[in-house]
């Protein structure tokens, strides 16, 4: 029977130790400001109404990089087509100088001239290499870019077909490594310089082929190349 006599004890012992938690919860709260008590009360209701803290948006740069280049420089992005849909892009400065917005980009090689001391274009124009044939056009373009000009040149759709060699050594003279590899339908960029070197640690060229891989039907993926030309080679 000890269980029985033992829980007056419990709900006894219970009952007081209730009775001093509450007492000496009222002691404390006497000695507490109640300006003190409100302001707390007050902060926790506004921690809702604050504003959430976020990072700072990053600034745009030039041509979309994600890194500015310095005052000295020009910057240059270059994005090749991606299928039939997606077409190329050359900015300088942060000008489109041949995109789908400008109206100026077409299948086979588009290519951009701007004057390397101004850092204004030229001329820009696209050269189709599936129709018709526009090599003799596109080494005319070449030729007559002035001294002391950049030229920018991407492929949309197909840039390969109808390209001879005599256009394919003038690209080289410019000092493009790949445009000898340049196969149907190959996602291609570069940039060269007229009458002066560009350096060698900047991307100047970039290819790849279509095969079995190709992220579009029947094309292979876009590629680009950017960077910061230096405004001092000449």
């Amino acid at each position: 029977m000890w269980p029985r006599r033992q829980c007056p004890v419990k709900l006894a012992g219970l009952f007081l130790a209730s009775l001093a938690a509450w007492y000496l919860g009222y002691l404390f709260a006497g000695h507490i400001p109640k300006d003190k008590i409100t302001f707390s009360v007050a902060n926790l209701q506004d921690i809702g109404n604050k504003p959430v803290l976020r990072p700072p948006v990053p600034k745009r740069q030039k041509c979309d990089h994600w890194s500015p280049c310095s005052p000295g420089s020009y910057s240059y992005r270059i994005l090749s087509g991606g299928g039939k849909a997606k077409l190329a892009k050359i900015c300088f400065e942060d000008d489109l100088l041949i995109s789908k917005e400008k109206g100026n980009v077409g299948r086979g090689i588009n290519i951009a001239i701007v004057n390397y001391r101004t850092g204004k274009v030229i001329s820009a124009q696209f050269f189709d290499m599936w129709e018709g044939d526009h090599s003799g056009e596109m080494m005319t373009f070449i030729k007559n870019a002035p001294e002391g000009s950049l030229l920018l040149m991407v492929t949309q759709d197909e840039g390969s077909t109808r390209l001879k060699n005599d256009a394919k050594k003038l690209v080289e003279e410019l000092g493009s490594k790949q445009i000898w590899n340049i196969k149907f339908r190959s996602s291609w960029a570069f940039i060269g310089a007229k009458g002066f070197k560009l350096p060698d640690d900047i991307q100047k060229e970039k290819i790849i082929h279509s095969d079995k891989n190709n992220r579009y039907s029947g094309w292979p993926a876009e590629i680009q190349i950017e960077g910061c030309i230096p405004r001092n080679l000449i």
